[in-house]
C-alpha cells in the first residue's frame, strides 16, 4: 500500500522506546480516503476466505474494521476495555498494552460472537501481540473460528508476527516498520 507507506513517512512522528505515532491519520484523526484504502486491501486480501464477522477491538481499530465490513458486506463487533452495565453473557481475557504500558480487562458479549462465526479480526498496529492474543482468546471461549488478522502497521521488530503464526494464525499487514531506532522510520 503505497499511499499508507507515504502517510507514514510523511506524516508519522517517532518516539523513543519503538513508538510510531500516526495519530493525524489513523488513530485521533482520520483520513476518510485512506481508510477506504485500507478496507479494500483487506478485502483483496481475504476475498477468498470464508468470513461472516469482522472482529476488532476499541477504538483504534474501529474504523479500519468498519470500512472492512461495509465493503464486504458484514456485521463489525468490538471488544471492549469497560464493562458497561448493559452487557450480557460476557466473555473476558486480560490484555497488556505496549503503548500504555498497563493491563486490563477486554470484553465481548456472546450474542455477537458465536460458535457459527468466522471471524477476520482488524486492528491499527502490530506490535508484541498482546490484544491480538486477546482476542484470540476470546475467539475461543465463544467456540469461534478466526480466519485470520489484519493489521494498519507492523512494528516487526516487536515480533508480534511470530507469536501469532506459531499459533497457525493468517497474518496480513499492510504496511511492515523494520525499525524505528533514532527516531528513523524504516519501512520495508
Amino acid at each position: 500500500m503505497d499511499l499508507l507507506k507515504k502517510r507514514i513517512l510523511e506524516d508519522g512522528k517517532c518516539f523513543e522506546g519503538g513508538i510510531l505515532k500516526v495519530d493525524s491519520f489513523i488513530n485521533h484523526q482520520m483520513d476518510p480516503i485512506l481508510m477506504k484504502s485500507v478496507g479494500v486491501e483487506f478485502v483483496r486480501r481475504f476475498a477468498s476466505t470464508n468470513i461472516n464477522k469482522i472482529m476488532t477491538i476499541e477504538a483504534s481499530g474501529i474504523a479500519p474494521a468498519i470500512m472492512t465490513g461495509y465493503l464486504l458486506e458484514l456485521p463489525v463487533v468490538f471488544a471492549k476495555k469497560k464493562s458497561p452495565k448493559t452487557i450480557e453473557n460476557i466473555l473476558t481475557t486480560r490484555v497488556r498494552s505496549f503503548t500504555k504500558d498497563r493491563e486490563y480487562d477486554v470484553i465481548i458479549s456472546q450474542d455477537y460472537l458465536t460458535p457459527e462465526d468466522n471471524v477476520l479480526f482488524i486492528d491499527d498496529f502490530l506490535a508484541n501481540g498482546n490484544a491480538a492474543l486477546g482476542v484470540i482468546d476470546l475467539i475461543k471461549q465463544a467456540g469461534a473460528n478466526l480466519v485470520g488478522m489484519g493489521f494498519i502497521i507492523e512494528k516487526s521488530f516487536q515480533h508480534g508476527r511470530e507469536v501469532l503464526e506459531k499459533q497457525g494464525v493468517r497474518v496480513e499487514s499492510l504496511a511492515i516498520i523494520d525499525d524505528l531506532s533514532n527516531c528513523t522510520i524504516k519501512i520495508r
